[in-house]
This record gives structure tokens, sequence and C-alpha cells, in this order.
């Protein structure tokens, strides 16, 4: 049973298909390199554990104790995209790849001819 009072962040309730920042406590307290690291929530279990799978791809870890987990929210992600200046000429140099892609789909879709609705039926 986990100690409420001796964590130091408030009790986060994570959900499937979140992606968080995951301390493994054992290689972290001995220690070891590669202790902190990025998984995808596959499932929430009883007891407040949860199944994680470490990205881009590794071994999974069962029943992982939340107070060593960190959401990483998708704001945090896509804030390139969100404050990019696009009204300069270097603006794609200091974008990141997924957010040069992401506008180019966007700028594609935008541009397409609206689609035709379908025929009236009398």
């Amino acid at each position: 049973m986990r100690d409420s009072a001796q964590s130091t962040t408030p009790a986060i309730k994570f959900q499937r298909g979140q992606f968080v920042l995951y301390r493994d406590p054992e290689k972290f307290w001995t220690g070891q390199a590669g202790h902190t690291f990025v998984c995808r929530i596959d499932r929430v279990c009883l007891g407040d554990t949860y199944d994680l799978t470490p990205l881009p791809n590794g071994r999974p870890i069962y029943y992982a104790n939340p107070d060593y987990m960190r959401l990483l929210p998708a704001v945090d992600a896509m804030r390139d995209i969100d404050t990019a200046p696009l009204n300069t000429d270097g603006a794609a140099d200091d974008m990141t790849a997924a957010a040069i892609a992401w506008l180019t789909q966007q700028h594609a879709t935008a541009n397409q001819r609206p689609p035709e609705l379908p025929a009236q039926r009398d």
C-alpha cells in the first residue's frame, strides 16, 4: 500500500493510452544508467498500478507504481506547433520534423476542393 503522505505530487489517475515519463525505482536507487524513459500506459490494474510499454520498444513493465510516473501532456509535445513563428522566413528551421509534417498535412487538407454533397433523394 502506498503512503500518500510521503508523495510530493498529487495523486493522478492515469488512463490507458496516455504517455508518461517512468523512472525505474530499482535502477534509479542503485545508480544504474537508463532509469528514466517514456512509456505508454497499456492497462490500468487493480491496486493503483499500471502496465506500461516503453517506447519506442522495450520489455513491458507490469504493475508500475504511479509515484514513479509523470504525465507527458500533449500540450507540451505540440508547443512548437502552437508557438511557431509562421510569418518569418526561418520558421521551419526551429520546428521539429513532426511539426512540419503536421502543418504540411493541414495545408494540403485546407487547400483541397470541398467534398460534394450527395444528390438529394426525392
